[in-house]
């Protein structure tokens, strides 16, 4: 009886930081972006990362949070329905643009789902989540690329 092989992560040892997003569903009514971002006013839980799609009747805003835990908690009490996705947030910085971030990930014959910036940069440069069709083999692939990758911890305390 063969084993089933090892995955990558086990295997090279190397598993991503990732970044919980959370995709909120909300009535395309007005007033309902302002609620849901006036829920995190006051709170520990910063939105990090925010993007809007609209469609004619809902809207989906997928956000990235200082606190994951802190933002389903809040979600959960303002009675919102969400879904969750682990997400890498991926530093682009002299040498390593958005263009070199692709052409990686493309020779890897991996997908960009889709892909949006960050309200805060961890060290100042520009910052930007992706959802991949493999987060792992992603983020090995642009760790050996020297591109730097954050997890929650390093975007816990940047406000």
């Amino acid at each position: 009886m063969s084993q089933a092989p090892t995955p990558l992560e086990t295997t090279h040892g190397y598993s991503p930081p990732t970044v919980r997003q959370f995709s909120v569903f909300l009535t395309n009514r007005v007033g309902q972006l302002h609620d849901l971002v006036a829920a995190f006013d006051g709170s520990k839980c910063a939105i990090c990362a925010l993007s809007v799609h609209e469609a004619s009747d809902h809207a989906v805003v997928r956000m990235i949070t200082s606190d994951s835990d802190e933002a389903r908690r809040l979600l959960r009490e303002h009675k919102v329905a969400f879904c969750e996705k682990d997400v890498l947030i991926v530093e682009l910085s002299q040498g390593h643009t958005l263009t070199s971030l692709c052409l990686s990930l493309l020779a890897a014959e991996l997908n960009i789902h889709f892909a949006y910036p960050l309200m805060l940069r961890p060290n100042g440069t520009p910052t930007i989540a992706l959802a991949v069709d493999d987060h792992v083999l992603a983020g090995q692939i642009l760790r050996r690329k020297d591109f730097r990758l954050f997890g929650e911890a390093d975007i816990q305390h940047v406000h």
